[in-house]
């Protein structure tokens, strides 16, 4: 046992450490640099709060790298990074002293990949892309079912590499259709290991909730950033910079446009591309925090399969705070403005999206 984690847990050290990092982290929903409208600032801090949520589960919770435990940390009441409204996002704590086996039985779902990370948020440790797995090539057996081995040293078949400072995998399961389509069925044990976690220890609980307080910090203070930078191309929608994707464990397979919107409530923002051939492409609208609006009850995002094409083979989206008759409206669910993200997962050659404002009269006909 460590004296010093013992001494800290004992004088409510930690504890009181945690409490002062999350206050700390509402700095960034005050900064003067940030909109200051009620509705965005309490945005801001329900979004600190979720952050807090799925970073103790992740760190607190299911920490064990000993024993890895696949659970959810991105869904529809935890959000972070323009999360995908048709991604099913699983994370487990692993690390690169160990060796791991995932199986699982692959489903129909159209795009798969599994990705391991140095670093987290807010962590003074690189934050870095260790290894990464596509289901195109894995090698699956006539019965739909898999194993991988993730391991530092290449492994036969199969293979996730890590590198020794690894400490976390993501694993991305991408629906066009979410009812017609099957999730990939999978599970994480460590090799060697009973399955049996570690007993809980102050070490454990003075790392756990010093590690999750600073991830908030971390997750906040990145996401506002870029937000900031996005609001220096308003309504435009330029190519996202890769390496600073993949810095913040984005997916190597996927080229990103990210950017802010603002309409009036008389205009609407019209997005025209024609899609090249990809696994998957979306566009979808989040708040100024980056967190996807609300899409279990607004039409927020459309997909490769949902979208509507034009004769011509273009796709044209419109964003606007009512329905101007169009089949790709995008609602903005009660907000004035946001981010945005366009995303194409293995396109060969991505093709920037065009975009213009125009008077919503123009769509509608001069209808309200």
């Amino acid at each position: 046992m460590s004296e010093e984690s013992k001494q800290r847990i004992l004088a409510g050290t930690t504890w009181e450490e945690f409490c002062d990092t999350l206050k700390a982290a509402g700095q960034t929903i005050l900064d003067p640099e940030a909109p200051a409208d009620a509705l965005t600032r309490a945005e801001g801090f329900r979004f600190l709060s979720r952050v807090a949520r799925g970073a103790l589960e992740a760190f607190v919770e299911f920490a064990d790298p000993r024993a890895p435990v696949l659970f959810r940390p991105v869904h529809e009441t935890v959000k972070m990074g323009a999360d995908n409204p048709d991604n099913y996002y699983q994370w487990a704590r692993i690390s690169g002293e160990h060796e791991y086996r995932i199986s699982g039985s692959r489903g129909t779902i159209p795009y798969l990949g599994f990705g391991t990370y140095a670093g987290t948020y807010g962590a003074p440790a690189r934050s870095a892309q260790t290894g990464y797995l596509e289901a195109k090539d894995l090698e699956v057996g006539p019965d739909g079912r898999f194993e991988i081995a993730v391991a530092c040293q290449r492994r036969p078949g199969n293979w996730l590499p890590m590198e020794p400072d690894t400490a976390s995998l993501i694993v991305r399961q991408t629906h066009l259709d979410r009812i017609g389509e099957q999730r990939a069925e999978l599970a994480i044990e460590r090799v060697g290991g009973d399955s049996r976690p570690s007993p809980v220890s102050p070490e454990a609980i003075d790392e756990g909730l010093g590690t999750a307080s600073r991830l908030v910090v971390g997750a906040a203070g990145i996401f506002a950033s870029w937000a900031k930078g996005f609001r220096a191309h308003v309504n435009e929608l330029p190519r996202f910079d890769d390496t600073t994707s993949l810095a913040a464990h984005g997916d190597p397979n996927i080229t990103y446009y990210h950017s802010y919107w603002a309409l009036e409530p008389d205009q609407a923002l019209l997005v025209e591309v024609v899609p090249p051939a990809c696994d998957y492409w979306n566009f979808q609208l989040n708040n100024h925090w980056m967190e996807s609006l609300d899409y279990r009850h607004f039409r927020i995002a459309v997909n490769k399969h949902e979208a509507r094409l034009e004769p011509d083979g273009s796709v044209r989206i419109a964003v606007a705070h009512r329905d101007p008759g169009l089949p790709n409206w995008l609602e903005t669910a009660g907000h004035a403005f946001g981010t945005m993200c366009f995303r194409w997962v293995r396109a060969d050659d991505p093709p920037q999206p065009r975009t213009r404002v125009v008077a919503l009269a123009e769509l509608t006909g001069g209808g309200a």
